[in-house]
Formats: structure tokens, C-alpha cells, sequence
């Protein structure tokens, strides 16, 4: 495999890792149509874990079968599939080798009456997949934080020693935290710079919003006079929270929007710097043509072309 200049710069930032995890984050930044640009486009398909079948796949009846996740992203020309474990099983050796896979360890319901999230997959079963990393999520300001935050970095821990890459999603929510606050600009940057505390190779987070959740950080925002008025610039914000650039940062795409919607939020998280999207719902839950010319126009975005 050929690992571009870019890429290798990215590699650089990543220091204290073993040649294992670096192999790994490359086969994911060298795949795809983005291969080897230092972007990345991913598909992350939780959902029906998260949130159930119908409500995740009933639009696009043939999203209810896990092979159809695996084409969409090896037709589309992504960089990597994120999924929990039943969905990698049902399709492993059907697609072995074909793209970089994430196995999304642990998951929550939306039975659940607590923010919390169960671990489901092993580090030996993401080695028995195949998968280029593990992927964890964390809610910062849940009464279980920390519990999160030890699982994964034990989890983590082991992975990184068997060369697999460490893939955490940061979502505020809980505790004190305001259903506006969940994507507050400071909340996504501390958010976000707690992943990157804990050893995440890959960060994500969502768009952040230009509201400020924490009286203490406004004042902060204020008196350095943080530009926080266009998403380009709270992405830029969110960059420089993550060691100043030098994590691999990855943003949602949210609940379902209109094309011009994404199109207008991805080329904000393009100029801000961001290392790409990762879009679930956005894509899968549309009809097979519009979600390939969606993504298509998307990756052309990071490319330049758009």
C-alpha cells in the first residue's frame, strides 16, 4: 500500500502509538475515492441499535439487510463502515478485504431510561473480523462518564497492543447538560478534547451550534474574543481543541435533512479543516440512486470539485 505525503504528515501527530495502530489508521486514510487526501468520508450504521428497525431502515426497506450497508459503502467509494457486531457478522466474509471496517463495541437503546451504553463486541471479536479499529462512545456530563471513560480505555489499551486503531464517539448529554448544550460550541470542544485525552486515534463529534452551555467558558469565549459565528469557524475551533489539529476529527451528519441542508453543512466542516464526515441516517435511509449522487457530491466537496 502506498501511503501518500499527506498521509504520512497525519501519521507524524499519532507519536506514541505502535507501527499496528499507524498500519490501520493508513489502510483507512489511503482507501476510497478520498484515499491518500487526508479526508475521509464514513459510514456509521448504529442506528438500529440505537434506535430501532423501523425507525432506522422502514424508509429504505432493503437497509434492513446488513449486506446492504457493506455495498453502499464499497460502491460509494467511502474510507471505512462503522457497525456493531451482528451487522459486521452478517456480512464479514461476503466482504472480507473489501474495505477498512470499525466495529462499534459498545451501544445503547432508546428503551434505555439512563444515558448509558453496554459494551457488545470484544477487542477479539474485531480481530476475528478483520477491522481496522474499534469504536466507542463516551457521553461527557452523564452520571456514567466515567465508567465510559475507564471501559474505554481498557478496551482501548487492548486493542492498540493487538495493532487495531481506537475510534471514540463524544456526544454530550446527561447530568446538567441542556438538550441545547448537547451541541453548545464549548461543549463539543471539551468534548472533543476529551477524546483525545483518552488515546482516541479518530474523534467524533457533532456540528456544534453558536450556543454556549457553560456561564464560566462564555466569559473565556468573550474576553479572547473566540470567533464562534459561522460553522466554519467553530469547526476551526473544535480543530485546535484536538492537540491543534493533530487528531483525526470526523463530524456527524444528525438527524435527516434536506440535500442543500448537508451540502451547505459540509462545505462549512470542509473549510473549517475538519478531517470529514461520517453520515449515517443521511444516506441509508434514502433511495439507493440518491444516496450514491448524495455521497458522491459530498466526497467531491472534500476533493475540491464542489
Amino acid at each position: 500500500m502506498k501511503i501518500t505525503r499527506r498521509v504520512k504528515q497525519i501519521l507524524s501527530c499519532y507519536e506514541g502509538e505502535t507501527p499496528g495502530v499507524k498500519a490501520n489508521l493508513a489502510r483507512i486514510l489511503m482507501h476510497g475515492r478520498l484515499g491518500g487526501s487526508g479526508h475521509v468520508v464514513i459510514l456509521p450504521v448504529d442506528q438500529g441499535w440505537e434506535h430501532g428497525p423501523a425507525r432506522s431502515f422502514a424508509k429504505n426497506a432493503p437497509a434492513y439487510d446488513p449486506h446492504y450497508h457493506f455495498q453502499l459503502a464499497i460502491d460509494a467509494g467511502l474510507n471505512a463502515y462503522a457497525a456493531p457486531l451482528g451487522f459486521l457478522e452478517a456480512g464479514a466474509d461476503t466482504f472480507a478485504g473489501a474495505m477498512p471496517l470499525i466495529l462499534k463495541a459498545n451501544s445503547s437503546n432508546s428503551l434505555a431510561t439512563e444515558k448509558d451504553q453496554a459494551i457488545t463486541a470484544s477487542v477479539q471479536d474485531a480481530l476475528r473480523l478483520g477491522c481496522s479499529a474499534i469504536g466507542f462512545t463516551i457521553y461527557p456530563g452523564s452520571v456514567y462518564q466515567f465508567e465510559m471513560v475507564e471501559e474505554v480505555r481498557e478496551m482501548s489499551l487492548e486493542a492498540k497492543s493487538c495493532g487495531i486503531a481506537t475510534v471514540v464517539w463524544s456526544y454530550p448529554r446527561g447530568g446538567n447538560i441542556s438538550k441545547q448544550g448537547e451541541t453548545a460550541v464549548d461543549v463539543t470542544a471539551y468534548a472533543a478534547h476529551l477524546a483525545a485525552q483518552i488515546g482516541a486515534n479518530i474523534i467524533k463529534v457533532k456540528p456544534p451550534t453558536d450556543f454556549i452551555e457553560q456561564d464560566e467558558a462564555r466569559k473565556v469565549y468573550e474576553s479572547e474574543g473566540i470567533d464562534i459565528s459561522t460553522l466554519k469557524a467553530r469547526i476551526e475551533h473544535v480543530m485546535q481543541s484536538t492537540f491543534n489539529g493533530r487528531r483525526i476529527v470526523v463530524f456527524s451528519g444528525g438527524a435527516a435533512k434536506d440535500l442543500d441542508g448537508v451540502f451547505s453543512e459540509i462545505r462549512e466542516i470542509a473549510a473549517g479543516g475538519a478531517s470529514g464526515s461520517i453520515i449515517g441516517r443521511n444516506t441509508f435511509q434514502r433511495q439507493p440512486e440518491d444516496a450514491h449522487a448524495m455521497l458522491d457530491h459530498i466526497i467531491k466537496i472534500y476533493q475540491g470539485k464542489e
